[in-house]
């Protein structure tokens, strides 16, 4: 019954949104109330969560968006992006672009957060697209895959690291087998699906485009990169160093702090504001100005965020996501198809792919002990599942959406479409593997 009660919530917001074109935020609201009454939670309860899921949601998200968008607006204005697609262009030509995107979003998304590597590459994307007149869409995807396989898939993003601590198994390994699956899964949904993309011709959110400016007025190439990438090396290095402090020292400390998404984000931003504003002759009010702008491109999906993050959380809290784990704990599948199946489901239901995969976890975890599968696998085969199909409960969905300025319909068939294939060749992938090693 939560199950039914769910799809029929998920069927009812789409409906809402695309056929009757009521607000999105209004739409969250209104489903999220009838599904938490449906799953008999008090009204007391039903409140509790709507509040704890937007809070939750943009508490861990808005900080990250708000800088992402600052700094994309200073890259875009400053002609920082200008600099960078023109020589990306000059050193691998329009042929190659797509892939020099897709191995760029591999590189950043390693140490990054998805949301962190998507407000530093949307914008490169949409530059390139404009300035030499490609389809966004067939652009966009293959990087966005690479970001999307490395957060479900590898250590240190938060689900596959909490379930790498929560089954004991070694990190390291974990990620070296991650890259393994990582890659083909990768080419089968970011450079194979994406190729198929070339008729998606809508424009993307012209708000990160600029004025195209002459050679002396844009920053230099290294400032362009730097500023672009300053955030990845903070949080690159604090990641390698921090091993070799002890925990109590001021340089773990520290690096610690430095390598938060949030903070680095900040000082990248800050750094950008000198760089790409005050030494490229602007007042500190026009940088002002800019950022003023920047928030009010990036608003609405503060409402949408918080609305699919209130959805969520009555889904968690109303028992969905335990009832469908109970459901599958009897199957007789293959333990590793079983975990990728109930993360599947839960992510689909819930939205969450950090919900799906620590859920999924706790119930997968006693077939650690009855059976000779192999964890580390376990924990990639739960990432997959954990990333089955994105839409519009999840707030990946509508950042991507409202970037590129897609209908519903198109989000479906380009961004969850993709987001499948990278559940799907995962699951395959860590199959192939167990085959191998087992």
């Amino acid at each position: 019954m939560p199950l039914l009660i769910t799809i029929i919530g998920l069927i009812v917001l789409i409906l809402l949104i695309s056929y009757f074109k009521f607000h999105v935020f209004l739409s969250f609201l209104i489903v999220t109330l009838g599904v938490g009454l449906a799953l008999q939670m008090h009204p007391a309860q039903i409140m509790t969560a709507v509040q704890q899921g937007i809070g939750g949601t943009l508490g861990s998200i808005v900080s990250i968006i708000a800088l992402g968008a600052m700094l994309g607006k200073l890259v875009a204005q400053s002609g920082a992006a200008q600099r960078i697609s023109t020589k990306m262009m000059e050193l691998i030509g329009t042929s190659y672009v797509r892939w020099a995107f897709m191995i760029t979003g591999f590189i950043v998304g390693l140490p990054l957060f998805y949301s962190v590597g998507f407000m530093l590459l949307a914008p490169l994307v949409i530059t390139v697209s404009y300035r030499y007149k490609l389809p966004a869409i067939y652009i966009a995807i293959p990087m966005l895959a690479s970001l999307s396989v490395t957060q479900g898939y590898l250590p240190p993003h938060p689900a596959p690291l909490a379930i790498v601590k929560q089954f004991d198994v070694d990190m390291g390994l974990t990620l070296f087998y991650g890259i393994i699956v990582a890659i083909p899964a990768i080419l089968i949904s970011g450079a194979l699906f994406g190729s198929t993309l070339k008729n998606y011709l809508t424009l993307p959110n012209k708000a990160f485009i600029a004025p195209e400016l002459k050679e002396d007025e844009m920053p230099s190439t290294f400032m362009s990169f730097f500023s672009v990438l300053l955030p990845i090396l903070l949080i690159s290095l604090a990641t390698i160093a921090l091993p070799n402090f002890d925990k109590k020292s001021f340089m773990h400390q520290f690096l610690t702090f430095v390598g938060d998404p949030i903070v680095s984000m900040f000082i990248s931003v800050v750094f950008a504001l000198y760089a790409l504003g005050i030494k490229q002759n602007k007042t500190m009010g026009e940088v002002t100005n800019l950022l003023g702008d920047s928030i009010k491109e990036v608003a609405l999906l503060f409402l949408i965020f918080g609305g699919a993050g209130a959805l969520k959380q009555v889904l968690t809290d109303g028992g969905v996501s335990q009832s469908i784990a109970s459901m599958m704990q009897e199957s007789s599948l293959h333990p590793l198809v079983l975990a990728w199946g109930m993360a599947a489901i839960i992510r689909v239901a819930v939205g969450s792919s950090t919900v799906s995969g620590i859920t999924t976890a706790g119930f997968v975890a006693p077939l650690l002990a009855s059976t000779n599968t192999e964890p580390h696998l376990m924990v990639l085969s739960i990432g997959a599942g954990s990333m089955m199909f994105s839409h519009v409960n999840d707030a990946g969905f509508w950042l991507f959406r409202e970037y590129f300025q897609l209908s519903m319909t198109e989000t479906l068939k380009t961004w969850s479409v993709m987001e499948t294939l990278v559940s799907v060749s995962g699951l395959a992938g860590v199959m192939a593997l167990n085959a191998f090693i087992g």
